[in-house]
């Protein structure tokens, strides 16, 4: 299981220590499960596959039921939400994105900066 937590932290440029501090699963925790002397609870699953956009089912055995439903509509999709994620000013927007298309995320992303870059010069 650790395994399919070890590619999900390399495929999104991550570290178990970023994934413990914006989950509240504890690095100890993290290690046992390294380690093979525990797996985390449910809830603490959960909470992991949310923060990289997957199904529990995906994070415990790498594959999806058939018929199982993703967090999000495909991979792209999930790749930006992740981007949302994990810039903390834009955080906030992440629950909101969860149904929305690649095109409507990036329209979202773009609007925002924008709107940050026109408070940056505003404030000069």
């Amino acid at each position: 299981m650790y395994e399919i937590f070890s590619k999900l932290l390399q495929a999104r440029g991550v570290t178990p220590y970023k994934v413990s501090k914006e989950t509240g699963v504890s690095q100890s925790t993290l290690s046992d499960w390294k380690r093979g002397i525990s797996t985390p609870k449910q809830d603490k699953l959960q909470k992991i596959a949310d923060y990289f956009g997957v199904s529990l089912e995906y994070l415990m055995t790498g594959e999806e039921k058939e018929g199982g439903e993703k967090y999000y509509l495909n991979d792209e999709t999930a790749e930006m939400a992740q981007t949302i994620f994990n810039n903390r000013d834009l955080k906030m927007l992440f629950d909101v994105t969860k149904n929305s298309t690649p095109q409507r995320l990036r329209a979202y992303y773009n609007m925002i900066k924008e709107l940050e870059n026109q408070e940056y010069h505003d404030g000069e």
